[in-house]
């Protein structure tokens, strides 16, 4: 997961940098150091993608179009 990818997750689901940190049991700082694009533990970064994934959200890897994110069917908000 990409520092970008965490930022449209987030967007995509609604959430602030707090709801991130909640969900994933990690601090704010943790998720803003991500999303500045700093180095963390691999499985700091999992636990962030872990909760995104449980909100909906699906990660689409570099194919050209460069990384992105989706929301899963059904997962769709408004």
């Amino acid at each position: 997961m990409l520092a970008v990818q965490s930022r449209m997750a987030r967007a995509a689901v609604g959430w602030g940098v707090r709801e991130l940190a909640k969900a994933a049991g990690v601090s704010v700082d943790t998720v803003s150091r991500l999303e500045k694009g700093e180095t963390l533990l691999p499985r700091t970064v999992e636990a962030i993608q872990i909760a995104l994934e449980t909100a909906g959200v699906e990660f689409i890897e570099e194919n050209g179009g460069g990384p992105g994110v989706r929301l899963r069917k059904g997962s769709a908000k408004g």
